[in-house]
């Protein structure tokens, strides 16, 4: 049984099963911070909540990626993921209180792709920055 956790095919399965699970996680916790339903608005046709939660699955990804580069478990894999989505949520919280000026889930839900677009390279950003600087 030592050798099965060695074999590159279940370590790979492990990884890639961990990160579809923490990923469904991380987008229902984003959900419940915004003012629309992801997945009506997307199936609606709104193309910028798609780009918006499509950064999210991006940075979420890219963290994840780095995290399973720079640690050799997955235990270890999942805790720096975990605190790297934390940090990309507290980056979300961020630019929603800087942009006083406008509700940023508002004007997502209501179609603006410009404010959309932004969110979308904030969240690809911030998910390079944090995933550089994970151990």
């Amino acid at each position: 049984m030592e050798g099965f956790w060695e074999n590159i095919i279940v370590v790979t399965a492990a990884r890639y099963s961990v990160v579809i699970l923490c990923t469904l996680v991380f987008l229902a916790i984003f959900e419940l911070l915004t003012s629309y339903k992801n997945w009506e608005e997307i199936k609606k046709g709104n193309f910028a909540v798609a780009m918006a939660t499509g950064g999210k699955i991006f940075g979420i990804a890219t963290i994840f990626r780095y995290s399973i580069e720079h640690n050799d478990t997955l235990l270890q894999s999942i805790g720096w993921g975990v605190f790297g989505y934390i940090l990309l949520l507290v980056g979300y919280v961020i630019f929603q209180f800087l942009t006083p000026f406008m509700k940023i889930d508002e004007e997502i839900g209501k179609g603006n792709n410009a404010v959309a677009f932004i969110s979308m390279m904030i969240s690809a950003g911030l998910a390079f920055v944090i995933g550089a600087s994970i151990g």
